[in-house]
């Protein structure tokens, strides 16, 4: 029997998701967790792993089990073998097809950016954090030469192991509210640091430290070196992985960040 599972975690105590040696990662915790609950060892299958950091808002995994129990069963006594920074949202049991990772079509991922002269010691980990303020419709601007399917090589990670650098990228929106700027990013697959190194641009071009037309420069370059560095991950959360209508797979809650998602309309292309 294969179930799947929604997954939300704050990733600032873990080492991202994928499990390592010695631990400390959030597969480490939720396989731990499983474990406990089924009395045998379970196997999970990400939709997309995240790097240290990094949260996790909307996160699909599945396993592979002869074990049966409800789906509220699952939910309910997973949880009971988590930490209080990660919770199995719901469970779900699918069919033989259904892959967490190559049933995905597309990732969606927010970036919650705060502007202020000063740092909030209360965001620490949850936002990311500039003191100047930035133009947005520069930001936009730039932004619109990444829509469609291009080669990503230039925001891409020396450690990325995707087979190739060519994505679709469907959507990117930039809002303000108040003073936490929060973008959005809705894509086929993305790259090793590919929204950070994403955001470090948008950033660059927002503080007027470069024209809207370098970025299109930089994506056209495929070179790493000639994009801004790779921004912080604190405001960086997958937010929604996208399946066919037929697996029914629930929608991520979005109103879980303590300061509010501006995002109340659905991805669309």
């Amino acid at each position: 029997m294969r179930i799947a599972f929604g997954v939300q975690y704050d990733g600032r105590p873990f080492r991202g998701w994928q499990s390592q040696r010695d631990g400390g990662t959030v597969q480490d915790e939720l396989e731990r967790a499983l474990c406990a609950f089924a009395q045998t060892p379970l196997k999970t299958i990400v939709a997309g792993r995240t790097d240290t950091g990094v949260h996790g808002l909307g996160q699909v995994v599945h396993i592979d089990t002869e074990l049966e129990r409800t789906e509220f069963s699952w939910v309910r006594g997973t949880n009971t073998f988590l930490p209080e920074t990660i919770a199995v949202q719901w469970a779900k049991p699918m069919p033989e097809p259904f892959h967490a990772r190559f049933s995905a079509f597309e990732r969606t991922y927010f970036y919650v950016l705060h502007v202020s002269a000063v740092r909030s010691a209360m965001l620490a980990g949850l936002s990311g954090w500039v003191h100047t303020p930035l133009d947005l419709d520069a930001m936009r601007a730039a932004a619109a030469c990444l829509i469609g399917e291009h080669d990503f090589s230039a925001f891409r990670s020396s450690q990325c192991q995707a087979k190739t650098p060519v994505k679709q990228m469907h959507q990117i929106d930039i809002r303000q509210q108040g003073s936490f700027i929060h973008f959005r990013f809705r894509a086929n697959a993305f790259l090793h640091h590919m929204v950070r190194n994403l955001m470090g641009c948008l950033v660059a071009v927002g503080r007027g430290r470069y024209p809207v037309e370098w970025l299109s420069e930089v994506l056209a370059s495929r070179e790493r070196h000639l994009a801004a560095p790779t921004f912080m991950p604190d405001g960086l959360y997958l937010a929604q992985v996208g399946y066919p209508e037929k697996f029914a797979v629930p929608a991520a809650t979005l109103a879980s960040v303590p300061w509010g998602v501006v995002w109340s309309d659905p991805a669309t292309s």
